[in-house]
């Protein structure tokens, strides 16, 4: 029987979204936040030879450039004042989550509950100017080097390093602001909509090489069919559980005995989300990124590193596919679902897993399920990232059909559409109780009325 929350779910309907003045204020408030973003990849870094970038872009796209350019929302390829994107806030965010849980002052920091998280969003706001002076300087010099500014000096570097710092800083800006009175993750929105506002050009230049003769009509019909397949297999993995029965024992009451439920714990197949994929290609990125922009300048180590760490290469789906599971598991365990906290939470709450005894053997329990999941979406994250990337170096086509670009797009986008679900059933939730309480005060009155 289903219960009185899915009811309410399958009984909403645009009148009901209607009514939800506060959620229609906080779809506005992202929708405009967001569009201020996409204004921003527009508006170039002074000093830039557009004519030189453009040739540059367009023999990159296919290869590492066209990453970057997806990861920025097409900025890096137009020079623009978000060219750095918001990789680096989400680097930094992820290197002090990770250091959280292996740092005991860290984790005794976020513990503090409030203050704690907020000393933490300082050290990571810390580590986002640390990461894209770094880049930006890299990134300058790189441009220099290759050949793209109309006139390199101390004076460009300079101004280029202030110009992608502040429009980093101004982007985890936006996205806090998001996250805080919006709908959504800000940070997850920014990369989907740079994602997503890019697709029509993709497709464009994608159905363009077959019109002139570069690639067969078989071969974009079997890509159009992977990126179907692709799109329902990230849906259905990203949608499975792995419930565990939960038991709640009798309790009483005053002169009561209330009989014990029950309930499930729902673990997914893949808790740590797009995480591990993102933080993988970031990876990836960062020391690629100055070779990228730097021609025919670039020095025999980073020839190297490019040769052997190109997308396609061997060594660069290796290291990907390792990363993505290496981060899927720590993650997971350090972050997304630490078995300690939720065995605790279990013996707090006096639930407990039948046939397992409450404290440290549900920690175990836990940890070995979570680990026999882990195996699984581990290598489902690792087949959709790699599979195909393989497929679009092979037809040397354009970044926005790999499987990383798809992960965020359906991550995001189901986490998006949770959150105005649950937005829209609290707002039920109170229509409901606003009417209980005025038929409750109409009684009253009427029985007050009958006494006299």
């Amino acid at each position: 029987m289903a219960s009185a929350a899915e009811q309410m779910a399958a009984n909403m309907s645009w009148g009901a979204f209607g009514k939800a003045k506060e959620l229609r204020q906080r779809i506005l408030f992202t929708i405009g936040l967001l569009i201020i973003y996409r204004f921003g990849t527009y508006i170039p870094v002074p000093g830039i030879d557009a004519a030189e970038l453009r040739n540059f872009v367009e023999q990159a796209s296919a290869g590492l450039g066209g990453v970057l350019n997806m990861f920025t929302g097409g900025a890096i390829g137009r020079m623009g004042v978000f060219a750095l994107g918001i990789m680096p806030y989400i680097s930094a965010s992820i290197i002090i989550q990770l250091m959280t849980a292996m740092v005991p002052q860290l984790e005794q920091l976020k513990k503090e509950g409030e203050q704690g998280r907020k000393k933490i969003n300082q050290y990571t706001r810390y580590g986002t100017v640390a990461l894209a002076t770094l880049q930006s300087y890299g990134l300058a010099v790189s441009l220099q080097s290759g050949g793209l500014v109309h006139t390199p000096g101390a004076f460009f570097i300079a101004s280029c390093m202030i110009t992608l710092v502040g429009g980093t800083m101004f982007l985890m800006w936006l996205g806090e602001q998001i996250t805080a009175r919006g709908i959504g993750n800000g940070i997850s929105l920014i990369i989907f909509v740079g994602i997503v506002a890019e697709l029509p050009a993709a497709f464009a230049q994608f159905f363009e090489q077959g019109r002139s003769g570069a690639l067969s009509a078989a071969v974009i019909l079997g890509v159009v069919a992977m990126l179907i397949a692709t799109l329902f297999f990230v849906v259905f993995m990203e949608r499975s559980l792995r419930k565990i029965h939960i038991q709640y024992p009798r309790r009483q009451v005053g002169m009561k005995v209330y009989d014990g439920g029950s309930s499930h714990l729902p673990i997914k197949v893949n808790p740590a989300g797009v995480i591990p994929a993102i933080f993988a290609s970031s990876l990836l990125l960062l020391p690629t990124t100055i070779g990228t922009f730097s021609g025919q300048q670039t020095g025999p180590i980073m020839s190297t590193i490019l040769a052997y760490f190109g997308p396609g290469q061997p060594l660069y789906l290796l290291f990907f596919a390792g990363m993505i599971v290496f981060f899927t598991y720590f993650y997971t365990h350090n972050v997304s679902f630490k078995t300690d906290d939720v065995a605790d939470n279990l013996k707090n709450q006096n639930g407990f897993i039948p046939g397992i005894r409450p404290g440290a053997r549900t920690s175990e329990y836990l940890e070995y399920v979570v680990n026999r999941i882990l195996v699984l979406g581990a290598g489902y994250l690792a087949l959709v990232a790699l599979i195909p990337e393989m497929v679009r170096h092979e037809l040397a086509i354009t970044a926005y059909f790999g499987g990383t670009s798809i992960l965020i797009i359906v991550s995001v986008g189901m986490d998006t559409i949770q959150q105005v679900q649950s937005h829209l059933l609290a707002h039920q939730y109170e229509g409901l109780i606003e009417k209980s309480q005025l038929r409750g005060k109409r009684r009253g009155r009427n029985k007050g009325a009958a006494r006299k």
